[in-house]
C-alpha cells in the first residue's frame, strides 16, 4: 500500500466501523462564498459525512434547508450512515444576499459549487419545487460533462420553467404593467403572510434555462413525485415531463389527496423510499 492511499484506508474502515457498530456521523454547520465582488454571496450549508452515493438536497423557491423533506431525508441520511447535504440559496434561509438579487442562474451557480465543494462521487439529487428544476439543469450539465456525478433524481413536484409557465403566464395585464415599470411585482404566497417579490432580472434570466418541449436525456433514473391537489405545481406538469424523459427509467407517483407541500408523513416516507431505491 503506498503513503498516499493509507489516510483513504483509514478513512474507509473508520467509515466501515460506523456502519457497522451505529455510530452516527456529526451534521456540520459550513459555508462557502459564491461569485466575486459585488456578486459574491455567502452560501449557509450542512452536511453529514457517509457512505455513497450521496443526497444533495435542493430546495424550493423561498424555502430553506430546516423544512420538513430535508429534515426527514437527513434523518436517513443518520439512521442508514449515508453522506447528505443541503444548503439555502442565497436570500433565502440563513445564507447572504438578498432574495430580490436572486436568479435561476445565481441559485444554479449555488448548487453547483456546493456540489463540488461538499460532495465526492455520484449523488442523487432530491429536488423540490423549483429545486427540481435546478436538479435538471445540473444533471444535464453533468452528463454534456461526463463527470457521473449524478446517480439519479428524485423531483418532489418539479417546478421546471417556472418563471415562464408558473408564473409570467399567470400574470394578468396589470401585473405585468407593474413588472415592467417597476422592476419587480408582488405576487401573494398560499404558504406566508408575506407576497413573494417577483423580478423582472428573475424572469427575463429564466429564459436561458427553459427546457421547452424538447427531450430530456439525463442518463439516470428519475423518480417524480406530484401531488395531484397541487395548486401550484399542476399534476399534468409532471406527467408532460415524464414524457420528455423518454430516454431515461423514470417512475410518477401521483398522489390523489396530497398538495404541494409533501410534508405530510405518508408524503415523507414516500419520499424516502424513492431516495433509498436510487440510491
Amino acid at each position: 500500500m503506498s503513503r498516499e492511499s493509507q489516510p483513504e484506508a483509514r478513512i474507509s474502515a473508520r467509515f466501515a466501523a460506523i456502519v457497522q457498530y451505529g455510530y452516527r456521523m456529526s451534521l456540520i454547520q459550513d459555508e462557502i462564498t459564491v461569485g466575486e465582488g459585488t456578486a459574491a454571496r455567502r452560501i449557509a450549508v450542512l452536511h453529514r459525512p457517509g457512505g455513497a452515493p450521496g443526497i444533495l438536497f435542493l430546495g424550493g423557491f423561498m424555502s430553506d434547508m430546516r423544512g420538513s423533506k430535508a429534515e426527514a431525508l437527513d434523518a436517513f441520511a443518520e439512521k442508514t450512515g449515508r453522506a447528505l447535504v443541503r444548503f439555502d440559496y442565497s436570500g433565502h434561509g440563513v445564507s447572504g444576499g438578498r432574495f430580490e438579487d436572486g436568479t435561476i442562474s445565481r441559485w444554479l451557480e449555488e448548487a453547483g459549487a456546493v456540489l463540488e465543494r461538499f460532495t465526492e462521487g455520484p449523488q442523487v439529487l432530491v429536488g423540490s419545487s423549483m429545486g427540481g428544476w435546478i436538479a435538471l439543469l445540473l444533471a444535464l450539465a453533468d452528463r454534456r460533462t461526463g463527470r457521473g456525478r449524478v446517480a439519479g433524481l428524485v423531483l418532489l413536484a418539479p417546478a421546471v420553467d417556472m418563471t415562464r409557465d408558473l408564473i409570467l403566464a399567470h400574470m394578468d395585464a396589470a401585473a405585468r404593467a407593474e413588472l415592467e415599470t417597476t422592476g419587480k411585482w408582488h405576487l401573494p404566497s398560499a404558504f406566508s403572510d408575506s407576497p413573494y417579490v417577483i423580478t423582472k432580472a428573475l424572469i427575463d434570466d429564466g429564459e436561458s434555462h427553459l427546457l421547452g418541449d424538447a427531450p430530456i436525456a439525463i442518463g439516470a433514473p428519475v423518480h417524480i413525485i406530484q401531488g395531484i391537489l397541487d395548486d401550484e405545481v399542476p399534476w399534468n406538469t409532471a406527467v408532460e415531463l415524464v414524457s420528455r424523459l423518454a430516454e431515461d427509467d423514470v417512475v410518477l407517483t401521483l398522489i390523489k389527496d396530497a398538495g404541494h407541500r409533501l410534508s405530510r408523513p405518508e408524503d415523507l416516507e414516500r419520499i424516502v423510499a424513492a431516495v433509498e431505491a436510487i440510491a
